[in-house]
């Protein structure tokens, strides 16, 4: 048995973590100050003698023994990371450092959930871990983009000085049970609309692509990833490498619902990217990782949750 640190362990992914972590039979704390993840997300793991719930922030040091550290804390959707984006980027820089000098002081091995907005909006496509991005370093978005490259440039730099041992993992879209139904990502946006059968809201055309990984093909990745020799320290990316418009996305998820929404066009927002997919061969060939959810089934599985809340 591992004691094991999940930082926003309250939130979406934190909490399918920390689920997975403890029917493992790994004692797993989570930290979480909850600006944007829920207790509702980790009320049935509170009975766990073997789960320990830490209302913190992580911009502030935290004091405690554990033999590794899973780093999510930071809000991901852009409503909640533009809302305060000062704090967004101490979430990402302060955080990293806190966590960093935690893992240093412990000798112990830590992951870094990064994303793919490191790439910005990419003239690479598909993105590869090799490619440094096209980022706007002053634009809306860029709280959330630069504060993930700085946590990056943090992780590498105690791995370099220190020898820390650390696993940098660039996240791409991803959905599932838990996510935060107000939280603008498109897919909650579409399910919701459509559950109350409003106008679906695409903001340009729709021919803009992404790539979506339902959440447990994610945790699967997420957990080889740490659990990989010493050298593996990414970047990582992981995602789904099937590609959707996002009018495809919104036609799939009023199909599945039975919606009688209708389609409603907006302007796109600033610095939006127009493609975004992983090439997952590095995750393929070192984990022999490669999600098996197909977009119908997890949408299922997310409508049902969205029904359910």
């Amino acid at each position: 048995m591992k004691k094991i640190l999940v930082t926003g362990g309250a939130g979406f992914l934190g909490s399918h973590l920390c689920e997975r972590l403890l029917k493992q039979g790994n004692e797993v704390i989570c930290v979480d100050n909850f600006y944007t993840g829920g207790k509702s997300n980790i009320l049935h793991l509170l009975s766990n003698p073997y789960f320990e719930l830490i209302r913190h922030d992580v911009t502030f040091p935290l004091y405690i023994e554990v033999d590794e550290i899973y780093n999510l804390a930071c809000p991901a959707s852009p409503v909640h990371y533009q809302n305060d984006p000062v704090q967004t980027t101490k979430t990402s820089v302060h955080g990293a450092i806190n966590m960093l000098g935690l893992a240093k002081r412990l000798k112990i091995k830590i992951l870094q959930a990064s994303t793919s907005e490191v790439y910005g909006d990419p003239v690479v496509h598909p993105q590869k871990e090799d490619y440094w991005g096209n980022v706007n370093p002053i634009g809306p978005r860029a709280c959330y983009d630069e504060g993930k490259r700085a946590a990056e440039t943090l992780f590498f730099d105690y791995y370099r000085q220190h020898q820390l041992e650390i696993k940098v993992m660039r996240i791409f879209n991803t959905y599932g049970p838990n996510m935060h139904p107000n939280d603008g990502r498109v897919v909650s946006n579409f399910i919701v609309q459509a559950l109350n059968n409003t106008d679906i809201t695409i903001y340009g055309n729709g021919e803009q692509t992404r790539s979506f990984c339902y959440v447990d093909d994610l945790i699967d990745g997420m957990i080889a990833f740490m659990n990989s020799p010493k050298e593996i320290t990414g970047p990582m990316n992981m995602g789904n490498p099937t590609e959707f418009t996002i009018l495809e996305l919104a036609k799939a998820v009023i199909k599945l619902t039975n919606s009688q929404s209708k389609i409603r066009f907006e302007p796109l927002p600033q610095d939006d990217p127009m493609q975004r997919k992983p090439d997952i061969s590095f995750a393929k060939k070192t984990l022999n990782w490669n999600p098996t959810i197909q977009l119908e089934e997890g949408l299922l599985k997310t409508i049902h949750y969205f029904k359910s809340i």
